[in-house]
């Protein structure tokens, strides 16, 4: 009895082998490339180090910049000492009603009518994956997304969790750095009737490409002939072309001419809302009651998902739309913001065509448009910047734009030129 006692009071490894631990199997997920680029950048120790992989913001001294319109209505709510309450499920009322007028317009038949049903998101990515799981819930025509090549990495894993078959038609052009127009029409024509297109409405992330508004008008068409369903992704609004109104087209004229949509909106950019992670989904439906019974159903989605939306961030928003003083402030800021992006555009080309004579074509830097460019650079090229250079930026030669400005673009304009060159 002794004996066993001591058998049972011994330690695990005198017993045998240790058990397997639960999560032994599971495992280890590929590393996130613009996570991975920003860890290099911070070991970095070179006083010339650039990096180009964040997609956000920074002013002219390379810093993060918070807008004097947010810093405003920041005051305007401490000043209002409101509470801290859960928001209802589809979020802060004010903020739904205000981003779906940004969006779609005042004028918007739709909007006049109630018939938009929209909700407070986790930004942008959030508006997506409601979307998503919404359109794989209750879309009765397709469980088939089709996405633009190349599109936002995120795209794919967020409608594939969804519930949607993700699928591809062709837009950026590698050899002129542009958009494939043709083979972007001949594959939505090509798509199976009533299939899911996704759609991004300004600012195309990563190519910074965008059609034209003839170009627009053309796809409206195809859409409407195949039977197509859009969900736009609309994440840079105004931060594009420094007007909220024109970054809002292709939204705006896919609904005049008859078509219902889906909408993702995201604060992060226009108004450097980054981390409070303010955003909204729309679906423009064809009655009030209707908006009442798809409004009903993205409550459920929500429900389990994260209950409620954040507080503070919307406030912040919806504050900025709702005060002409302060909306018209945003503005201007959204299209300073805008104008020193073309302005390094601009620069970055005057550099590589004119002072350095780079050997290719560079005119894509300028044309393209809003926070990203195709700069062109393969991997090899985009690796020994880095390596030489202490130029971090992802692998497909995709820069953010905002990176540069008057005190590093000489220095990397000189780089590219010489890893184009072999000369790094």
């Amino acid at each position: 009895m002794l004996a066993i006692n001591a058998i049972r009071r011994a330690p695990a490894t005198l017993r045998g082998a240790a058990p397997l631990s639960t999560w032994s199997a599971v495992p280890a997920g590929p590393p996130d490339p613009i996570l991975g680029i920003t860890e290099a950048f911070k070991a970095d120790k070179d006083s010339r180090r650039i990096n180009l992989g964040v997609g956000a913001y920074r002013d002219e001294d390379g810093k993060p910049y918070v807008l004097n319109a947010v810093k405003k209505a920041e005051e305007k709510i401490t000043a209002a000492k409101l509470d801290k309450e859960y928001l209802p499920i589809t979020g802060l009322s004010g903020f739904t009603s205000n981003a779906a007028k940004l969006a779609y317009g005042a004028d918007s038949v739709p909007r006049n009518q109630n018939a938009i049903a929209v909700t407070q998101t986790i930004s942008g990515t959030g508006a997506l994956r409601i979307g998503g799981t919404f359109l794989a819930r209750h879309y009765p025509h397709s469980k088939t997304i089709y996405v633009p090549t190349p599109t936002w990495g995120n795209h794919i894993p967020l409608f594939k969790d969804s519930g949607l078959e993700v699928k591809f038609y062709r837009y950026f052009d590698k050899k002129t750095v542009g958009l494939d127009f043709e083979g972007l029409k001949e594959d939505l024509q090509n798509a199976p009737e009533g299939a899911i297109v996704l759609l991004h409405a300004c600012a195309h992330n990563p190519t910074g490409v965008d059609p034209t508004q003839s170009q627009w008008k053309d796809i409206s068409d195809i859409v409407a002939e195949k039977k197509l369903f859009p969900f736009f992704d609309m994440a840079y609004q105004g931060f594009a072309s420094g007007s909220t109104d024109r970054d809002a087209f292709a939204v705006r004229y896919f609904v005049s001419q008859g078509h219902q949509i889906a909408l993702s909106q995201s604060f992060a950019k226009n108004m450097g809302l980054y981390g409070e992670r303010v955003g909204a989904f729309s679906l423009t439906t064809a009655s009030e009651e209707e908006r009442k019974r798809v409004d009903s159903q993205l409550k459920i989605i929500v429900r389990p998902m994260y209950s409620n939306p954040p507080l503070h961030g919307a406030h912040i928003a919806n504050t900025i739309l709702s005060d002409p003083e302060l909306y018209q402030e945003w503005e201007g800021e959204v299209k300073g913001m805008a104008d020193r992006i073309i302005n390094m555009r601009e620069r970055l080309y005057q550099l590589l065509s004119h002072d350095f004579r780079t050997p290719g074509e560079w005119s894509h830097v300028k044309s393209q448009i809003g926070m990203f460019s195709f700069t062109g650079l393969d991997k090899e090229q985009c690796k020994v910047l880095a390596e030489k250079a202490h130029i971090y930026m992802t692998m497909d030669g995709r820069i953010s734009m905002a990176g540069l400005n008057g005190r590093n673009i000489e220095y990397f304009a000189k780089s590219v030129d010489a890893a184009v060159r072999g000369d790094l």
